[in-house]
């Protein structure tokens, strides 16, 4: 089974995601296992989790300022009861 449609190699391999979430630190982690005939190999993608305010800190404290926010990258008015959001930043 090639995961992403052969996204992690040109050859013919198995493929294994776990999935391990942190609810408290805001964090998953895709740990994804690639068996291919000559070598395995292991790859961990750590993923963070913001709402809106916890991310404005975040620019606000490294000098960017957010100049909109919206409900997903295709420009949709914010809701805050959306699953993800957009913002555009700028550096102040």
């Amino acid at each position: 089974m090639s995961l992403l449609n052969g996204f992690w190699s040109p050859n013919r391999y198995y493929g294994f995601l776990n999935t391990f979430k942190y609810d408290e630190e805001k964090v998953v982690l895709d740990k994804y296992t690639i068996v291919e005939s000559g070598r395995t190999r292991t790859v961990y993608n750590w993923l963070q989790y913001f709402t809106p305010e916890e991310l404005e800190r975040e620019f606000v404290e490294d000098g960017f300022s957010i100049e909109a926010l919206y409900s997903d990258v295709a420009g949709t008015q914010y809701d805050p009861n959306s699953n993800e959001f957009a913002v555009i930043a700028r550096r102040s």
